[in-house]
């Protein structure tokens, strides 16, 4: 039998949550949810989707909330579902993915006020921990709105029949907001941001869209089919003309079959903190900010003949930047150009031989006419005959190429002619070093369109390269593209124009906006939206530690870390004394405008003197008997004042019966003053 009332009793809680503050947070959790629903796995956003449906059912008597041993053994299912989907990887999408798991279970035990306010701060967090995966301002838009949801939804908990709740709950809202937006603007730009002094990565399961450090022949084909944002870049003086941007990220220097890959591991650094923000100060002429998207990888993107300025890159071997931790969040870090160096670097002989390595057999015929050009030429014109091969004979630059059979090299050269930047960047190599001339493939971007403005680039990666890097004496290394000979409107205009013939300019991302570039209106809509983006990427995203320093010193006195600690202080102070004095105000004046109040707490203080205090939660019907028990005399009137409160608080009237009887209650409050007085009580002077 017990078991029995305890079953009905959880049934009947149920249904005690109002069913409007039900549906606003069960929205609000679908809403957050949406910033999570292209990592988290289908069979998770269905159970989710089921476990809500069953409580709103629930709410309404369709379907029975599960008992505690079903509950257990719905858990346990979907426990086991999560460990075998996970399959031991320990991730920040493994952990998000089953917080949300267990924000979806909270559903079936929602039953309560009490519960209603555990899930509402759950969904708050969740809310937080979408930050992790996507910080664009549409998303933090996204969450923001969420939060609002589950505001509305607490005030409907708490008011579920107020006349015109939700309309006044929008409107208590907003002046919240705008009452709050000041002191949140003063924090987030005075608030000391300090440098953890520990570093997390933000190790993700989550497959990034980019180059990576290998690369077959069809590899950079298939990524030129994604209009994914790279990186902007924003540049001090004048931008370099197209056919100079490019960014080099990465050096393939071994031919493992047909795929080349880094010969040399680079070495282990231990992780350095988190610096997102790398670019200080003014820019100058020569100076370029870089901001980059997420790539879990650890190399920067920058033009030749750069050096760090931002100490969150540094410059590695062979001209390359590095970052001390994986880029798993937007980072921005700033370069300089430098004039290039007049004498060559030299490489020792030992080095040099690391750029020659070939595999033992495969492409005959591409060893054959590497040895022929060797016979009678030199390292210049060895190269200058192979690019003018592919400028003279009909070679082709496509996203369509042809399947290639085993030696692929030799088929693209003498048979098809047909391929994409990484085919012919390959070949090129193979054959220069089968012809003895060290040479290496470089992989990183070429191009970039202007933003709205043209105030900075945007490089996506549709503009992905490959290109070769040969060592000639004298010269040092030489940048080798033979795509510039087969397809110069690739270098010169970027991929758009040189696939116009061909019609296979992200043929298949039919929802990219870059696709309809010729549609001005969808162009300009893509363009203003990205420029609000980066705007915010820059300035409130990347707004940490040293952004602040640098924003502070520009103000008169010299702003350091205590003089920002006092200054925050001073604002919360400052504001909890205003939210105060408001709230004091606002109060008084209701005070005074309360006629009714004042007459009732006349009447409290009239029963006090009288030796009746007034109990706290006490009815005014309750208070008139222990008035009339304590004082005969004055019963009746006490009584008639007594209903007359609760007349005046429990029904409707019109306002000028409220006037008359408020006009009665004094009259008869001074009659009980007269009769107690009779009787022989002392009261005190009160006022009305």
């Amino acid at each position: 039998m017990d078991r029995l009332r305890g079953t009905q009793s959880e049934e009947a809680t149920a249904t005690n949550l109002p069913s409007r503050a039900l549906l606003w947070l069960i929205a609000s959790f679908a809403l957050l949810l949406s910033p999570q629903w292209d990592r988290l796995p289908l069979w998770l956003i269905a159970a989710c989707a089921v476990l809500a449906a069953w409580r709103w059912l629930a709410q309404y008597g369709r379907v029975r909330l599960p008992g505690r041993l079903l509950r257990t053994g719905i858990m346990l299912v979907l426990i086991g579902v999560y460990v075998a989907t996970v399959q031991g990887r320990f991730t920040v999408d493994t952990a998000a993915s089953f917080f949300v798991l267990a924000v979806g279970l909270k559903w079936l035990e929602t039953r309560s006020v009490r519960d209603f306010y555990v899930l509402f701060f759950i969904l708050v967090y969740l809310a937080s921990v979408n930050f992790l995966f996507h910080q664009e301002i549409l998303w933090a838009l996204v969450n923001f709105t969420g939060i609002a949801l589950l505001l509305v939804g607490l005030q409907v908990l708490n008011a579920p029949e107020l006349p015109g709740g939700m309309t006044s709950g929008w409107r208590r809202l907003g002046g919240m907001f705008l009452k709050t937006l000041p002191i949140v603007v003063l924090l987030f730009v005075f608030f000391p941001r300090m440098s953890p002094l520990w570093s997390v990565p933000l190790v993700s399961g989550q497959a990034r869209t980019g180059i990576s450090d290998t690369m077959r022949p069809g590899d950079i084909s298939n990524l030129a089919q994604s209009s994914e944002r790279a990186f902007r870049v924003t540049f001090g003086g004048e931008m370099p003309a197209y056919r100079d941007r490019y960014w080099r990220g990465l050096i393939l220097d071994y031919l493992d079959g047909e795929t080349w890959r880094q010969g040399q591991q680079e070495p282990f650094r231990a992780l350095g903190r988190v610096a997102v923000d790398g670019g200080i100060g003014e820019l100058e002429p020569n100076q370029y900010d870089v901001l980059l998207e997420p790539t879990d990888q650890r190399w920067a993107f920058a033009l030749e003949s750069s050096r760090a300025v931002s100490d969150n890159v540094f410059e590695d071997s062979a001209d390359l930047f590095r970052f001390r931790r994986p880029a798993d969040s937007p980072v921005r870090y700033r370069l300089a150009l430098e004039s290039e160096a007049s004498v060559a670097e030299t490489q020792n002989a030992a080095e040099l031989r690391r750029y020659l390595q070939l595999p033992q057999e495969g492409n005959p015929r591409a060893r054959e006419f590497a040895r022929e050009l060797r016979r009678t030429m030199g390292d210049e014109q060895v190269v200058r005959t192979l690019l003018q091969r592919f400028r003279e004979q009909e070679y082709f630059y496509t996203l369509r190429p042809p399947a290639m059979p085993e030696d692929g090299i030799d088929s693209l050269l003498f048979d098809e002619k047909r391929g994409f930047c990484a085919h012919y960047a390959g070949a090129t190599t193979f054959v220069l070093r089968a012809a003895g001339i060290p040479s290496r493939v470089v992989v990183g971007y070429q191009g970039g369109e202007n933003g709205a403005g043209g105030d900075y680039l945007i490089v996506r990666q549709y503009d992905a390269h490959a290109w070769v890097e040969a060592y000639i004496d004298g010269s040092g290394w030489v940048r080798i593209d033979p795509t510039a000979a087969i397809a110069p409107d690739r270098i010169e205009l970027g991929l758009r124009e040189a696939m116009a013939a061909e019609g296979s300019f992200l043929e298949s991302n039919w929802a990219s906006p870059q696709r309809y570039a010729d549609v001005a209106l969808v162009q300009w809509a893509s363009l203003q939206l990205d420029r609000i983006n980066y705007q915010w990427q820059r300035w409130v995203v990347g707004y940490q530690g040293q952004s602040q320093m640098d924003l502070m010193s520009r103000l008169p006195g010299g702003f350091g870390m205590r003089e920002l600690g006092y200054m925050t202080a001073g604002i919360v102070g400052a504001g909890l004394l205003i939210a105060g004095l408001i709230s004091a105000f606002q109060m008084r004046r209701g005070e005074r405008r309360d006629a009714f109040r004042r007459v009732v707490d006349t009447w409290h203080r009239l029963c006090a003197s009288a030796g009746v205090p007034v109990r706290h939660g006490e009815t005014p019907s309750v208070l008139a008997s222990r008035l009339a028990k304590a004082e005969p005399a004055a019963g009746d009137s006490a009584r008639l004042f007594a209903r007359m409160v609760n007349s005046h608080y429990y029904s409707a009237g019109k306002d000028d019966e409220g006037v008359e009887q408020l006009k009665r209650m004094r009259r008869l409050l001074a009659t009980m003053k007269r009769q107690l007085r009779r009787s022989g009580t002392r009261t005190g002077k009160s006022s009305d």
